[in-house]
This record gives C-alpha cells, sequence and structure tokens, in this order.
C-alpha cells in the first residue's frame, strides 16, 4: 500500500471517528432532554419542615476581589437565619487591598452582631481547594455553604435548601446559577445561553435519572460529614468541585439540585476572562475524568448512570473532536474528489444531521424554560451564535483538554470579577485585565483563514455540501480572534 492511500484511510478514519464521538455526544443531550422534559410535567414537592435549625459555616473563597468584595459581604450580612447558628468564613488570600476592605467590611458586620472571622493566607497553596480545606479546620457549622466572590445570594438562601438536608443522604444541595448582567452584551448572553442549558437540563435531568451530578464551585450548601467522609478538598485538578462531587457519590452520598433556587451571579465580560475560566472548566473536567471515570466504570452501578457519567465527565471533550473533524474536514473534500469510491462516506455522513437536530432541540427545550413568551425570537437570535463562537472556542477549550489528559498540571487561574451590571459599565483600566497576544490567539486569527480556505476549495471543486460548516467556522474562530485581539487592545 503506498504511503499516500495510508494517509487517505487515516485521515478518512480518524474523522469518521471524530464524527462518530459528536453524534453520540449529541445523542447524551438528546436523552437528557426527554428526561427533563418528563421530570418538568410532574407536580412540585412540597419543601421539608426542619423542626430545628442547624448550625452553618458560609465559606467566601476570595482573591484579589477588589471590585465585588463588599457587594458580597453585604449580601452575607443580610441572610435571613439566627445570628448565634451562623459562621462566617472569609477565606482570604489576596495580595492586594481586597486585604483591607475585606478586613474593614468584617469589622463593620461584627460590629453588627455576625459571627464572622477572617483567615488570610500568606501562602496559597493549593488555591482555591486549599483555602477551602483550610478554613474548614476551624469551621464549627454542621451545614458549609459556599459562595464565589462574584455572586450574591438571596436572604432567604439558607432557609430554601437546609430542608433538603433533612434526608441524612443528601451530602449537597446545588442551586442554580442566575445572571445579573445577562443581557450587558453579546458575550453575556451567549455566555448565559449555554448555562442556562446546564443549569437546566443537565442537573435536572441526570439527578432524576439517578445519575451522578456535581457541585457547581459556589451557591451550594455541603454537609461537613459528607465533606470529610469522601477525603476533603484536593487540588490535584483544577475543578476541585466536580472531584469532590464524585469521590462524595462514590461513598454513597446523595445530591439534591434545586432548579428553582436561583442565587444571582455576574458572568465574565471580555474574552480573555471567559477562556481563562473555560481553560479551568474543560482542563480541570479532563483531569477529574482520568482520576475518577475508572472508579465509576467498575463501582456498582446502572450501566446508564455508567453512560451518563462518561459524557458528564468526558463532556469538555467534545471540543477535541470537533476540532479534529474541523481540521480534517478541508483534506476531506480533496480526497472525495480525488476518490469518488468512498462517496458512500459522505452520504452516511447525513445522519449526524440528527445528532445536530438533537442539540438543537437540546437548547430549545432550555430556551424556552428561561424565555417562554420570546422563546422563538430568543432561540433564532442567540442559538447560531452561540453554536459559531463554541466552535471558535474547540481550539482553546481543545488544548485545555489535552493537558488535561496527558496530566499537565497548571496553576488554578481565577477569573477576573469587574462588578459590571449595566449596559455604561466599563471594564476599561481594570487592575485585574492583562490580557496579551499569545501564539494561540495568532492560531485562531490562521484558522479563520484556514477555512475561509476551505469555502474557496469548496466553491473550486464544485463540493458544496461542506460550504455552511466552514463559513460558521470561519465566523466562529474570526469571532474569537477579535474578540480577544479587542480585550488586549482596551487592557
Amino acid at each position: 500500500m503506498e504511503v499516500s492511500e495510508v494517509i487517505i484511510i487515516s485521515v478518512s478514519i480518524v474523522y469518521s471517528l471524530s464524527l462518530l464521538y459528536i453524534f453520540l455526544f449529541s445523542l447524551g443531550q438528546l436523552h437528557l432532554a426527554l428526561i427533563y422534559k418528563k421530570e418538568t410535567s410532574k407536580e412540585s414537592v412540597p419543601l421539608p419542615f426542619l423542626v430545628q435549625l442547624p448550625t452553618v459555616t458560609v465559606q467566601l473563597p476570595v482573591y484579589n476581589e477588589k471590585y465585588v468584595i463588599e457587594r458580597l459581604l453585604d449580601a452575607i450580612g443580610k441572610l435571613d437565619y439566627p445570628k448565634n447558628l451562623l459562621e462566617v468564613q472569609v477565606l482570604d488570600d489576596s495580595t492586594d487591598e481586597t486585604a483591607e476592605i475585606v478586613q474593614n467590611k468584617s469589622e463593620h458586620l461584627r460590629d453588627q452582631g455576625l459571627n464572622i472571622h477572617v483567615i488570610h493566607r500568606e501562602d496559597r497553596t493549593g488555591f482555591k481547594a486549599g483555602a477551602l480545606a483550610n478554613g474548614l479546620k476551624f469551621s464549627s457549622g454542621e451545614f458549609i455553604a459556599i459562595f464565589d466572590a462574584d455572586f450574591i445570594p438571596n436572604p432567604d438562601f439558607l432557609l430554601k435548601t437546609l430542608p433538603h438536608f433533612i434526608n441524612n443522604k443528601i451530602g449537597v444541595v446545588q442551586t442554580r446559577w442566575g445572571h445579573i448582567n445577562r443581557n450587558y452584551s453579546l458575550l453575556t448572553q451567549l455566555q448565559a445561553f449555554g448555562l442556562d442549558a446546564h443549569f437546566s437540563i443537565e442537573q435536572t435531568a441526570r439527578k432524576a435519572a439517578g445519575s451522578f451530578i456535581n457541585f457547581n464551585g459556589t451557591c451550594g450548601v455541603w454537609r461537613k460529614s459528607c465533606i470529610e467522609d469522601a477525603g476533603g478538598w484536593s487540588a490535584d485538578t483544577l475543578t476541585e468541585d466536580l472531584d469532590l462531587s464524585y469521590r462524595a457519590q462514590l461513598r454513597g452520598w446523595e445530591f439534591r439540585y434545586c432548579e428553582e433556587i436561583e442565587t444571582p451571579g455576574e458572568l465574565p465580560v471580555i474574552m480573555s476572562a471567559i477562556k481563562s475560566q473555560q481553560y479551568r472548566w474543560n482542563k480541570g473536567a479532563a483531569e477529574t475524568a482520568r482520576k475518577n471515570f475508572g472508579r465509576v466504570w467498575r463501582g456498582d452501578f446502572y450501566f446508564k448512570n455508567k453512560v451518563h457519567a462518561f459524557f458528564h465527565l468526558f463532556n469538555s471533550s467534545v471540543f477535541v473532536f470537533i476540532l479534529i473533524a474541523s481540521l480534517l474536514s478541508i483534506p476531506m473534500l480533496w480526497i472525495k474528489a480525488t476518490h469518488p469510491e468512498i462517496d458512500w462516506l459522505f452520504h452516511a455522513g447525513t445522519i449526524f444531521l440528527f445528532g445536530f437536530f438533537s442539540i438543537t432541540f437540546f437548547y430549545w427545550i432550555a430556551t424556552k424554560r428561561f424565555h417562554r413568551q420570546l422563546a422563538a425570537a430568543t432561540f433564532l437570535s442567540l442559538y447560531p451564535k452561540f453554536l459559531i463562537v463554541s466552535m471558535g472556542l474547540s481550539f482553546h477549550n481543545g488544548l485545555a483538554v489535552l493537558e488535561g489528559w496527558a496530566g499537565r498540571k497548571s496553576p488554578f487561574i481565577r477569573t477576573p470579577k469587574f462588578n459590571i451590571t449595566h449596559g455604561n459599565d466599563s471594564w476599561f483600566n481594570n487592575s485585574y485585565v492583562r490580557p496579551r497576544f499569545t501564539l494561540g490567539v495568532l492560531a485562531e486569527g490562521l484558522l479563520a483563514i484556514y477555512f475561509v480556505g476551505g469555502i474557496a476549495a469548496a466553491i473550486w471543486l464544485q463540493e458544496g455540501g461542506l460550504i455552511f460548516f466552514h463559513l460558521m467556522l470561519a465566523l466562529g474562530f474570526g469571532s474569537v480572534f477579535y474578540f480577544s485581539m479587542k480585550s488586549s487592545l482596551h487592557a
């Protein structure tokens, strides 16, 4: 067999397997959407009643959050809960003026009767996981509520979440993220569009199916004994929340997800911040999959729950296969033109249209959940843009996943917060914004050009089947490149 034939066969196989994985992933999302529709048609169960309120420790992991920390502490001070049963720990690892703001605000709240402690570490060992673990050693509460600095819990948060722990098997209660700056810009609208689907369909459906779900790092409450029984917080992955969630459920603890309880938070407003968050989420998920999936597969769980766990833990891997399929789609145009005998492969590929419709259905159900009367208009406006930008992020996110699979370690990079809530708010001159032009940004620009070339090649070869796909990719990588450059130029 000639070298050229080996290359053609190899490219065709890898391309087909990548499309197959994307197709199977989309079927998994379709299954979750169908479960969600069935689950939401049921009558809601009345909230349990707590005869006696338990002791609670609220942990606030903080690192250089001078723009939002006062807002968070104000919200904590308004929690509707008996002061004698409430302890607040500000786990402050800050190295800037945030530390002084925390001290002054904490003193003010202490004067108002709040039992609040500032635990300041000079050494950020373990980053967020290390801060949480350190605080846990000094906590007095039976339950641990956790809020990141960019969230604003409502006063009744504890009174709504704690009754679910009346079942002693419940280890975690997680609430749904809201978005205080959803309509700030196109980028915040697209983030909210994607997160809403996770916090409605994925969390609710996985729980309804008896499958693994996860604590989302904030806006939830842990039973302290659950954390300890599962082995405590660990910093060996970038998603310490997902890792501890799986270890706890492997120990037999149950999680409760409360879609009806919304906890508002702030979305990143610039591409560099979005990328740092996406990098941490996607690489951390890959690290957690590498660490825990073997135990899940060998565990005594139903096969369907193992499959759900696979697509949950390897959720971010879809970016790798999107990137591979995208890069190889242009060589496949030439292969089809020069080898008409494998034309059947392209016809068989039409089955993947079903996968596209599955993903479309998934996001349509989520859109209807949050936009009711304007669902159609919102969906038609945001869904195409969401797909395009998601495809454009496949290079950045795909590399993060590959690093996670390979076990390459990197530090926990926080997502900068801005206290941006209204359209006239500006992030210019924010001291935490230090984006720079990187080789990754250059690669995204070159990929946009590459897929413009794919459109030209398709026209020249008179193969129109992938033109729309290549147009979306060109727009996707071009838009990510544009927004990355925009944040760099205005920093």
